[in-house]
């Protein structure tokens, strides 16, 4: 249901249309969010299919020749963002510009370079997304709880700030003030060599004999997920923060290099200890990274038996919602071949003990973390 009373309190804050160039995932997601608030939407995109697609969806309107928009979003892929943004500056003078490119630098640099005025356009960028892409694919709450990061500089206007800012708070985003150079090293690390590990590592399955494919379980399918993006699309992102990721890479082909060594020669002295610190070292980076809504919580997991048979997920969900347990975050994982599967249920590590109990007494067999 929609809080009306919360719509109009963010239409009077946002006071005019949002136009948002390129309706792709990102585009109609934050269309979807959008309209869900009830603000006035207008979409574009060089693709008269994909544009009706979004609108069918219900991201927002077909833009006209008299909207006037007090934000323009621009949502495209990187290779035209400085492109668009400047176009979207000239015909707009009066609204703020931001874009939700993946990196911050290379536009701008574009931009000053061409001695585009600057004084309305704020870079940002919601760190949310799906493998994978389109209008198809979009969905409003994709941003709820991810950090938005916002790009300021000196010359930002209060008031254009604020509104970038908002738009990631009706999003229910979290923004995050940070420099473009900021930006594009801390998606290097966390975003952009994932997905060249994700991906290398995904590579290695594509010639090897099928049956040994057939040993695959959670842990591959975990690490490798990512592995399914576009890649047109991320030549164009990894060109735009070549150095930066190319920086990760570097440390990161030591490290391999330095585990390599240590394999060849197992019982060399030190060779153990440089495998058991290298697993070490993981387990920190892990407890370091932030959960659910960006918390930086430790979770318990229950492990729960669930039968290969119509409904039982249904019948599970239901009864953790019965018996009041919160669930911070939930994997299946299903073996071919077996008649059950496991649902491995994150929850606050006080609860733990009452959650196996209580699904316990609901007949619901609980397994082992080492089983």
């Amino acid at each position: 249901m929609t809080d009306t009373a919360g719509a109009r309190s963010v239409a009077a804050r946002l006071n005019g249309t949002v136009r948002i160039v390129g309706a792709g995932l990102l585009g109609a997601s934050i269309g979807h969010g959008l309209r869900r608030k009830g603000i006035d939407v207008v979409l574009t995109d060089t693709s008269p299919a994909q544009l009706r697609l979004a609108i069918d969806y219900g991201a927002g309107r077909e833009a006209a020749p008299d909207d006037a928009p007090v934000l323009i979003v621009v949502a495209v892929p990187p290779d035209v963002t400085a492109d668009v943004i400047q176009a979207e500056l000239a015909a707009f003078p009066n609204a703020v510009v931001t874009d939700v490119a993946s990196v911050k630098l290379q536009p701008l640099m574009v931009l000053r370079e061409r001695g585009v005025d600057l004084t309305h356009y704020i870079g940002s960028h919601p760190l949310a997304g799906r493998e994978r892409g389109g209008a198809i694919s979009a969905r409003a709450d994709i941003f709820v709880g991810r950090p938005w990061v916002v790009c300021r500089d000196e010359e930002t206007p209060a008031n254009d700030l604020a509104l970038v800012e908002m738009l990631a708070l009706e999003l229910e985003a979290m923004p995050v003030e940070m420099s473009p150079e900021e930006h594009d090293r801390s998606v290097a690390l966390v975003s952009h060599v994932p997905q060249l590990v994700a991906s290398l590592l995904a590579s290695r399955f594509a010639d090897v004999d099928e049956g040994l494919l057939r040993l695959a379980g959670q842990g591959v399918r975990d690490t490798t997920r990512i592995a399914a993006s576009a890649p047109e699309l991320w030549v164009q992102i990894l060109g735009a923060n070549a150095e930066p990721v190319a920086e990760v890479l570097d440390a990161l082909a030591a490290d391999l290099a330095q585990v390599s060594d240590a394999l060849r020669s197992p019982e060399a002295p030190g060779a153990r200890r440089t495998v058991a610190e290298t697993i070490a070292r993981g387990n920190e980076g892990v407890s370091r990274l932030p959960g659910k809504h960006g918390q930086f919580r430790q979770f318990e997991k229950v492990v729960v038996m669930v039968d290969d048979t119509s409904g039982q997920l249904g019948r599970l969900f239901g009864d953790l919602g019965e018996l009041n347990i919160n669930v911070e975050d939930l994997r299946l994982e299903h073996s071919p071949g077996a008649q059950f599967g496991l649902a491995e249920i994150s929850v606050v590590p006080s609860i733990v003990g009452r959650a196996r109990e209580d699904l316990q007494a609901r007949g619901w067999q609980i397994a082992s973390m080492n089983d």
